[in-house]
């Protein structure tokens, strides 16, 4: 009996490590190439510090980090808002067969002709089309953040990506090119979405509503955004509310692609 019981709380260690693996998995999925990810350590290095006081007795400096300390929670709270909400949505999706479908994606053996992957490359030729004629439009891949709940604001579809149809919604004299475009698994989901706007962060004045819609919706789900820029023809590739950089069209199309597997 006695054994049964040390075989149990050593399963329920090994249970607690991997669940603590897979959570810290999930906390650096979330803010790697962020600029939480700095803030993150800064404050992993404050509670070392923290302890470290308290370790050598140093009483004064102990309870100046301690004050700070007591109020952890909020700090982390407000810090990292955007980062908790995408967590919260993560956990929370609905969206259980795409998220299959990424699974088995990743397995790789599973993959055959029937896999609906989505066409980044016809999605980037369209955008440097619209560019060189300066057509503004706006692109956002779903990824595992289920976003339904912005399809139902703007007028749902269900048209396969091509280069032609692409163009043909933003053409300026299409009624469906006002809003964005919602891109799911090669299918357009859906036209004319309005998007949440970050008016918070500073972006260069010749960036307009579309970009900050773009840094919007991916500060707040795990979403990807191309923008063609109406004033200059310039495409931006947005994630996790920044800016992306890329070298040409076949560098942007390839990280495309290697985001929307993950």
């Amino acid at each position: 009996m006695d054994y049964l019981k040390s075989l149990d709380f050593s399963f329920m260690n090994v249970l607690d490590v991997i669940l603590v693996a897979i959570l810290l998995y999930y906390v650096y999925q979330l803010l790697k190439g962020t600029v939480a990810i700095n803030i993150f350590l800064g404050i992993a290095i404050l509670y070392l510090i923290w302890r470290l006081t308290e370790y050598l007795n140093m009483r004064l400096l102990y309870t100046i980090f301690g004050g700070f300390m007591k109020v952890g929670i909020i700090a982390l709270i407000v810090v990292f808002q955007p980062e908790i909400r995408k967590f919260l949505l993560m956990v929370g999706s609905t969206n259980i067969k795409q998220r299959r479908k990424n699974f088995l994606s990743r397995l790789k053996i599973f993959k055959n002709e029937s896999t609906s992957l989505t066409n980044v490359e016809a999605v980037v030729k369209a955008c440097t089309k619209m560019g060189s004629t300066k057509t503004g439009a706006l692109i956002v891949f779903e990824r595992h953040n289920n976003i339904d709940y912005l399809v139902t604001i703007g007028d749902e579809t269900e048209i396969k990506v091509s280069e032609v149809i692409l163009e043909s919604i933003f053409f300026k004299n299409s009624p469906l090119h006002d809003g964005a475009i919602i891109i799911t698994n090669n299918v357009i989901r859906g036209t004319r979405v309005i998007l949440p706007v970050n008016m918070g962060k500073t972006i260069p004045n010749h960036f307009g509503l579309r970009h900050r819609a773009a840094i919007g919706i991916t500060e707040k789900t795990d979403a990807l955004a191309l923008v063609v820029s109406e004033e200059t023809g310039q495409i931006s590739f947005i994630k996790n509310g920044d800016f992306c950089d890329y070298t040409d069209t076949a560098d942007l199309i390839q990280k495309i692609r290697s985001y929307l597997e993950k």
